[in-house]
C-alpha cells in the first residue's frame, strides 16, 4: 500500500505536479489529493494501486521495512 509521503516523495523525485501523477494513474486530481492528504481521508484502494503502478511504470520502487518506509528511483528506467 502507497502511503501519501511515499506519493509526495515519489513525485518529487520525478519531477512530476500533483496534476501529472492524477493523469498518469487515471485517477481524479481530488482523488490523488486525498490520497496524499495527510489528514487520513478514506481513498478507495483502487485509487492507491493504480498511483502506485503509475509511479512503478516510471521506474519508482516503494521501500517497506522494519527501519522505515521510502521511495528509490531505479536510474535508466523513466520513459520521458
Amino acid at each position: 500500500m502507497i502511503t501519501a509521503r511515499q506519493s509526495r516523495a515519489a513525485r518529487a523525485l520525478l519531477g512530476w505536479t500533483q496534476e501529472t501523477l492524477a493523469d498518469r494513474a487515471r485517477v481524479s486530481l481530488t482523488a490523488l489529493k486525498r490520497l496524499e492528504s495527510e489528514s487520513g481521508l478514506e481513498v478507495y484502494e483502487s485509487t492507491r494501486d493504480e498511483v502506485r503502478r503509475a509511479l512503478e511504470r516510471d521506474g519508482i520502487v516503494l521501500l517497506n521495512s522494519a527501519q522505515g518506509i521510502g521511495v528509490m528511483l531505479v536510474e535508466g528506467s523513466r520513459t520521458d
